[in-house]
This record gives structure tokens, C-alpha cells and sequence, in this order.
């Protein structure tokens, strides 16, 4: 069940602090260290504002109170940015894997040191449970001290190595957080790529404030620029048309990167997409409804937004599940034992409730939640369970980011596979057997990127991260994030005499 919209941002890469202009932290934020909440740009080193003076309010969407403001910055701010990273690309280059690494493993050491004020900053700006915050800053930083290993090894690959998987360790079992600033930045920044990202403008702080520690751990200036506010198509059509960048990244809706593959023809980008999904979970008849049931709570990063059920265990398993969510508890997410928070804004509280009355008026029932929850704010829509849904709804064709599991049933594999792969979208797909060859049946026929069998938690840093069809371009990642941002180049010597 997926609580929130993911936070859209775009990130490229192209080739002393000012404190009078940082923003003070709410005096409700508990930090340890309140210079971390920071509401300004970030671009060739120095802390900026939008050229124009004007600002964007930020609002805590538990609450809905203003948290603080951050710069409207558009095209000629990002032109800027850009010029900075271009100015510093060949001195981050030439520096040693080694050297990189360096900078990048004291990012690592301050985003641990800070972990319980990143956490709650996250969870003032969209909602997330302080518990999940906690974890998913934990398990971001697993990446950043992954990449500054790798840097060091980046030129010194096997000459055999012509693109095949290297060997990893297996991650360790728990959530995988989409923190997206640091996810696609760390390996671009390992390889020798400086950024410019552009978080959302629902949730820039804690972009800003892993900036700031980024400057802390000695980032050299322009290799790491932030440009923030809600002009996101200045921002856009900047980056698509500035011949300097040579790589997008953008993560949002499929509609706005079909848009940024458009214009990013122009001048022939790289490009990495990660755009929606619809993620099946599929419970077979002979899986562990136990397993099944915790794998359905489980998946909520890569989110399955059609429970797909077989006959013989539908009934079971539904009394199951809504058992379960009936235990979750709902609130806003710094109090203790909230495991459910706000929706992001009230778009996305709109968007969940017409699928449901969608559903209910179409013959499904809500044999928990189904409504708002008026009295813990506007942005609150209960964990709701929909029993007797049928492809005929909404919310079998679109996606609905919120805290919403209809359960679809299905007669047979043929059957199941057919609605799993019944949409454009194909990033993730889950399924629950106990037949091995079914397993395989049914992994090698879902039209998916990644697939969970038996597991509803499958996304780590060491493993390839990404979708097919209408769900995106491109892998972040294992070495293949990586190999995203670095070209393939071949060179033939000759004349040179005798070796």
C-alpha cells in the first residue's frame, strides 16, 4: 500500500557558509542541530535565493502548518547551476577513485552522525512514520559508502569485464527507502560526474540539509548544486535544452518523462527515468498466506497496488490482510507507534478517495477504512481493504498512492499472469507459491523490471533498481547504476611499433 506520491526531482549531471541566509528549524522540529534546516539553493558552492526574491511555503501536511519557505528558483538559476557543475567537472575528474571515495565515505559518516535529525525532518516535510525515517536514512547512506568503495575500484575493472553482473553481498533484510537525492547522486558522483538536482518543492529540506553536509565532508565546490522551488518547467526545459548536461535523471509520473524524453532528443541526453508503476502482488493457492500477508504489508517503497488472490484462498486470505491493517495505528508521524502518516497533500487524499468511491460504486466493499479521517487533519484517509474488486475499476488501471489494497481474484496462473500484466506500467511484481515451478512459470512471464518471490521487500543498493515498459529507463543501483553515468570507450592503437 503506497501512503505517498514519490517526491519528483530532477538531477543531472554535466560534466564559508553564509549563515545569515539560512532558514532557522521550527521550534517543533526536535534537532540536535537546527543550522541543518536550511531553505536555500545551493550552486557553485554558496547558499542562494531565487533571483527574483520570491519564495515558495513549505507545509507540514500532518498538521498543515507552514514549516518554513525555500527559493522559487527557475531557468536562469539552473543555467547557473549548471555553469558550476560544468566549471568543476574536470577537477572532480581528474581526482583519484580513492580521492572521491574520501569525500564520499565523510558524507556517509556525517549523514549517520545526523541520522535522528535528518529523520525528523523528513517526516516534518511528507509525513513519513519517524520509525521509517530512521531506516530509510540508514539504508540511503548504505549507498553512499557503497559508491565510495566503488570509486575506488571504478578504473581498476578486470579487462575481461565486457558488462556481466559482479558478484555482491546479499543485503540485509528491511525496507529500501527512496530517498532519490542520494540514490542517483552517490554513483554519479563516484564515477566523477558534478550534479545538479531538483528535489520537489513538497519536501526540499531534507534535500538541503544532505547539501549541507555534503559541504561538510569537504564536497569541492559546483560538484554538488541544488536548485529548489515549484517552477518545475524552467527547471525542466533548461535541463533538456543546455547542451552542457549530458545525462537526466528524473523520477515523477510517466506523463512528465515522456515530456523530458521529448525534449531531451534535441540534443541527443543520456537519460534515466524512473516514471509510475502498478505493481501486482499475486497470492497463489499454495503459497503461506501468513508470508503472503506480510509481504502485502511489506511492500511499500515499490508499492503493490493490486492484490491479485486465486479462488481457494481469497476468503482467507482477505480476513487476513484486513486483520492486519485493522492493527495499523494512524497519526502524524513523530508520535510514537504510528505506523501510518498524512498523504502528501490534499491532491492525493482527492485522488485515493474517488478510486475508492469508484470501487464501492462498481460492487466493491471496504471491509476496512473506506473514508477520511477527518479528525487527525485534512490529509488522513484511513488504511482501507477492498474486497470484490474487478477490473472494471479505477484503481485496476491507475495508480493510487495512498494506503489502499483491493483485492482482485483470479481462477488460474494463465489468468493471474494476464491481469498482472494488464497495464503499461511494469517496474515491480510480486508473487506468493510454494511451487517452485510455478515460480519460475510465472517470473519468467511478468513483463516486469524486478520481481519478489515470496518476499514483499526486495529493492537494495546491491541489486539493479528499475522498470520496464511505460515505468522508466535505466537502472540505479548495483554496478549498473553506475555504468549509467560513464560512456563506453574504445581505443585502437596502431604505429606504435612492436609491444
Amino acid at each position: 500500500m503506497r501512503l505517498a506520491p514519490p517526491h519528483q526531482r530532477l538531477m543531472l549531471c554535466s560534466m564559508s557558509m553564509a549563515r545569515s541566509m539560512m532558514t532557522s528549524a521550527p521550534s517543533s522540529l526536535p534537532l540536535k542541530d537546527p543550522s541543518l534546516f536550511v531553505g536555500r539553493g545551493f550552486i557553485g558552492g554558496e547558499w542562494v535565493g531565487a533571483d527574483d526574491g520570491s519564495t515558495v511555503d513549505v507545509t507540514d501536511p500532518a498538521s498543515g502548518l507552514c514549516l518554513g519557505s525555500i527559493p522559487n528558483m527557475g531557468g536562469s538559476e539552473t543555467r547557473r547551476a549548471v555553469e558550476a557543475a560544468e566549471a568543476a567537472f574536470a577537477s572532480w575528474r581528474s581526482k583519484t577513485g580513492k580521492e572521491r571515495g574520501a569525500v564520499l565515505r565523510r558524507w556517509f559518516d556525517l549523514i549517520m552522525a545526523n541520522q535522528q535529525d535528518l529523520a525528523a525532518i523528513m517526516t516534518a516535510e511528507c509525513g513519513k512514520p519517524m520509525a521509517e525515517a530512521v531506516g530509510e536514512i540508514a539504508r540511503l547512506v548504505c549507498g553512499v559508502v557503497r559508491r565510495g568503495g566503488e570509486a575506488r575500484l571504478r578504473r581498476r575493472r578486470p579487462k575481461h569485464d565486457a558488462g556481466h553482473a559482479h558478484p555482491r553481498p546479499q543485503a540485509a533484510g528491511g525496507r529500501r527507502g527512496r530517498s532519490h537525492a542520494v540514490g542517483r547522486c552517490a554513483p554519479a558522483l563516484a564515477v566523477g560526474c558534478p550534479v545538479v538536482v531538483k528535489p520537489s518543492e513538497l519536501t526540499p529540506f531534507s534535500a538541503s540539509a544532505l547539501a549541507l553536509l555534503a559541504e561538510r565532508a569537504g564536497m569541492p565546490s559546483g560538484v554538488l548544486n541544488l536548485v529548489l522551488g515549484a517552477k518545475a518547467q524552467e527547471v525542466g526545459d533548461e535541463l533538456c535544452s543546455n547542451p552542457t548536461v549530458r545525462k537526466l535523471g528524473f523520477t515523477g509520473s510517466t506523463a512528465v518523462g515522456k515530456q523530458l524524453l521529448r525534449q531531451s532528443a534535441a540534443t541527443v541526453k543520456k537519460v534515466s527515468m524512473e516514471l509510475g508503476g502498478h505493481a501486482p502482488l499475486i497470492v497463489f493457492d499454495d503459497a503461506d498466506l501468513d508470508e503472503a500477508v506480510a509481504g502485502a504489508m511489506g511492500s511499500k517503497c515499490v508499492c503493490a497496488n493490486r492484490i491479485l488472490v486465486q479462488d481457494g484462498v481469497y476468503d482467507a486470505f482477505a480476513a487476513k490482510l484486513a486483520a492486519k491493517v485493522s492493527e495499523m495505528r494512524q497519526g502524524p508521524g513523530d508520535q510514537p507507534g504510528v505506523t501510518v502518516g498524512p498523504l502528501i497533500d490534499g491532491r492525493a487524499v482527492a485522488k485515493v478517495e474517488a478510486h475508492v468511491q469508484d470501487a464501492l460504486a462498481k460492487g466493491a466493499t471496504a471491509s476496512v477504512g473506506g473514508e477520511r479521517v477527518s479528525s487527525l487533519g485534512d490529509n488522513f484517509y484511513a488504511p482501507t481493504v477492498l474486497t470484490g474488486a474487478t477490473e472494471e475499476m479505477l484503481i485496476f488501471r491507475e495508480e493510487t498512492f495512498g494506503p489502499v489494497a483491493p483485492l482482485f481474484r483470479f481462477s488460474d496462473e494463465a489468468e493471474a499472469v494476464r491481469m498482472a500484466n494488464d497495464t503499461p506500467y511494469g517496474l515491480a511484481a510480486y508473487l506468493f507459491s510454494n511451487d517452485l515451478g510455478r515460480v519460475w512459470r510465472v517470473s519468467e512471464a511478468l513483463e516486469y523490471g524486478m520481481v519478489g518471490v515470496n518476499a514483499g521487500i526486495i529493492a537494495t543498493e546491491a541489486a539493479p533498481f528499475g522498470g520496464v515498459k511505460e515505468s522508466g529507463l535505466g537502472r540505479e543501483g548495483s554496478k549498473y547504476g553506475a555504468d549509467e553515468f560513464v560512456e563506453a570507450k574504445y581505443v585502437c592503437l596502431g604505429g606504435i611499433g612492436a609491444l
